[in-house]
């Protein structure tokens, strides 16, 4: 068990990069919550949903993970459909929303140029995800949200990737537990229908069902 946080400090500046972006953006975006974003949801969560880091007018304006833009709506609507979810979901933090039996965390807590952090960055952020792990005493399946989310999830099980490759429905065993994977809810794959909400919904009741059984 390591003692290191689950969650970065909100002026988190282990990645000099994404730090500097962000010094950025509170220039730009005063307003805007601007710093490493914490996982959300039920601290006996038995689903843990692993994306890839927080979004610039998302999670990074609003300070929550997948809220305020198109991934959220799409997360949320899912999540919400499999019973994880009290009250509605409504694109700001203080919506009211819960989340029941769930958690959503990201592999990277800041947000990335172009959403899109470097191997050191993943690297340096990874203890956070091991953490996070490692502090939910019920936790039954970790969902990765795209490539990035697998690849950095694996390896911070200790798992080797060209065992454990990325693909949509993949599913892995680990200690008593189940990794699935599905292709990132962004807009992007959702209008090119690489994801459609039939194929993230399927994935969805996997996972219930492997919480369920």
């Amino acid at each position: 068990m390591t003692s290191f946080p689950a969650e970065a400090p909100k002026d988190c500046d282990l990645c000099p990069r994404l730090r500097g972006f962000i010094l950025e953006q509170e220039v730009k975006q005063p307003d805007w919550f601007n710093g490493a974003v914490p996982s959300f949801g039920d601290q006996n969560a038995e689903l843990l949903v692993i994306g890839l880091a927080p979004g610039l007018t998302g999670a990074n304006r609003t300070g929550r993970p997948f809220t305020g833009d198109w991934a959220g709506d799409l997360l949320y609507q899912t999540l919400g459909k499999f019973d994880f979810v009290e009250g509605t979901y409504d694109r700001r933090p203080d919506d009211g929303m819960t989340l029941k039996r769930a958690m959503i965390t990201n592999a990277v807590r800041c947000v990335p140029p172009q959403n899109k952090p470097i191997g050191a960055e993943i690297n340096q952020c990874r203890p956070f995800l091991r953490s996070r792990i490692e502090q939910l005493p019920k936790l039954k399946v970790m969902l990765c949200l795209g490539k990035i989310s697998h690849d950095s999830t694996m390896r911070t099980l200790g798992l080797k990737l060209s065992e454990h490759k990325f693909g949509h429905g993949t599913e892995y065993a680990f200690e008593g537990m189940t990794i699935l994977s599905s292709y990132h809810c962004s807009r992007y794959n959702t209008n090119t229908r690489r994801l459609t909400e039939e194929m993230f919904e399927t994935i969805f009741a996997r996972a219930k069902a492997l919480i369920d059984a």
